[in-house]
């Protein structure tokens, strides 16, 4: 093969390459990206604060109580780990807002004395 048909078979392998890969990761409606681990993962943004027994407020980062390298988070897991703060005697209630972002597209949530409200 001649040197400007290498050149124009693989310029056109890394153009459908490349083509490939934006349309895989575009959006669809209702969800995020094409890739599986986006469009069935769950995703929480949430600011939380912590009411000790004596009446102190603090922040309280849930991500904490996640294993080494954990991002995913949902409301199911999200209450687990409030039911145990507050079972721990560590706080008296918990109280936040953020949202949950998911293949339903972005919701609102609230935490309502320890409490996971959609």
């Amino acid at each position: 093969m001649s040197t400007s048909v290498l050149s124009a078979v693989q310029t056109a392998i890394t153009l459908g390459l490349t083509a490939w890969m934006i349309t895989g990761f575009t959006r669809l409606p209702g969800r995020w990206l094409r890739w599986k681990m986006f469009c069935r993962a769950t995703f929480t943004i949430i600011t939380l604060t912590g009411t000790t027994k004596d009446g102190r407020t603090e922040p309280v980062n849930v991500y904490s109580h996640l294993s080494p390298g954990s991002f995913i988070l949902g409301p199911p897991q999200l209450q687990t780990i409030l039911d145990h703060l507050t079972s721990s005697g560590r706080y008296d209630r918990i109280d936040g807002h953020g949202r949950v972002l998911s293949t339903r597209g972005e919701q609102t949530m609230e935490v309502r004395d320890s409490r996971v409200v959609l």
